[in-house]
């Protein structure tokens, strides 16, 4: 795997893939835009407090490497970013719906469980059962352009293995099955049901709304 990020360039690419999926009017963003997308509180672990000249360092950075770029339209008065991280014309990084949707809850919240992944990653693409979610994983970590993707080992009282996405380097979350670390252990939260992610869901768009109503108003 070549893509390497940095903890707050892969929150600005997760949040770029997320809002390309989800909220498709209103990408590409504008820095502000992103900038809310990469704060929001909700789908987000942990809570950053990027400021928007920070961000733009980001893009910045991002667009030197060819993994973002301005796509403002023709006579917008307000750059636009897009990225090119995956499934570009002239990228060799190609994801299947699916895949992305992990990979992309795997950028926004760190180590997740099938069981998370699933329920978190259909707001952006549907899943069967977590048996799905795992096939999935499993692609992702023996993919021969890859690995992608870690599982770690499982925590004591957990019955599942949580996986981790490994653009970001060596998961500090947990040691991988196949090359132990002695790390300490990190609490989880409680998995929210699915009426809360639908909810979360929500608020994250009235968010993006309200924020581009601002940005119209004060032009």
């Amino acid at each position: 795997m070549k893509v390497q990020l940095s903890a707050e360039e892969a929150r600005v690419i997760g949040a770029l893939i997320e809002k390309e999926i989800t909220t498709p009017d209103q990408y590409p963003l504008s820095l502000n835009a992103l900038t809310n997308a990469c704060n929001q509180k909700s789908n987000r672990d942990p809570v950053m407090q990027l400021d928007e000249r920070r961000v733009q360092q980001l893009l910045d950075g991002l667009s030197r490497r060819a993994l973002a770029v301005d796509r403002s339209g023709f006579g917008s008065r307000v750059p636009k970013y897009r990225h090119l991280f995956c499934n570009t014309a002239f990228g060799s990084l190609k994801f299947s719906p699916q895949e992305l949707a992990i990979i992309c809850e795997l950028l926004l919240r760190g180590p997740q469980t099938p069981g998370e992944l699933r329920g978190r990653a259909s707001r952006m693409c549907p899943f069967g059962d977590v048996g799905e979610v795992e096939a999935i994983l499993e692609q992702l970590s023996s993919r021969e352009d890859g690995p992608f993707v870690a599982r770690l080992a499982r925590e004591p009282g957990r019955r599942e293995s949580r996986y981790a996405q490994l653009f970001t380097g060596t998961p500090m979350a947990g040691p991988t099955e196949s090359t132990p670390v002695a790390t300490a252990p990190v609490a989880r939260a409680i998995v929210p049901d699915d009426r809360l992610e639908l909810l979360e869901h929500r608020v994250e768009r009235l968010e993006m709304e309200v924020a581009e109503l601002k940005r119209k108003l004060g032009e």
